[in-house]
């Protein structure tokens, strides 16, 4: 992040009552802390918990290339229609990954995006 990482501190602090979405493109956002192995919190199941419905999250590093592919596909499935629905957010993120595959992108480097929620 621009001016530190995000903790989940910072989602509990924040207001994100009214959002239904977020796209956490980063490393490992959907994946907990190994000191921890115990507690499954993550950056993802933290939003989602704060009330966001549907988000999508990382379990591991992404190229910067890939993530730039996939998130670019992503957004063109997810707003073709000019609106931002959570409800197609998993179809889409399914679409990117197909379109990275089409790219033959090897399934290691594009398999780390999830989807959590509706």
């Amino acid at each position: 992040m621009r001016d530190g990482p995000l903790s989940l501190l910072d989602i509990i602090n924040a207001d994100v009552s009214g959002h239904e979405f977020a796209f956490l493109s980063a490393c490992e956002t959907a994946m907990g802390d190994l000191s921890a192995p115990d507690e499954v919190i993550h950056l993802a199941a933290g939003l989602q918990f704060m009330g966001v419905k549907s988000v999508i999250g990382t379990l591991w590093s992404v190229g910067d290339e890939v993530a730039y592919d996939l998130v670019s596909a992503f957004y063109k499935e997810f707003c073709k229609d000019s609106t931002m629905n959570c409800t197609t957010a998993a179809r889409a993120l399914h679409k990117a990954v197909a379109f990275l595959a089409n790219k033959e992108i090897p399934l290691e480097e594009r398999a780390m995006f999830i989807h959590i929620g509706i």
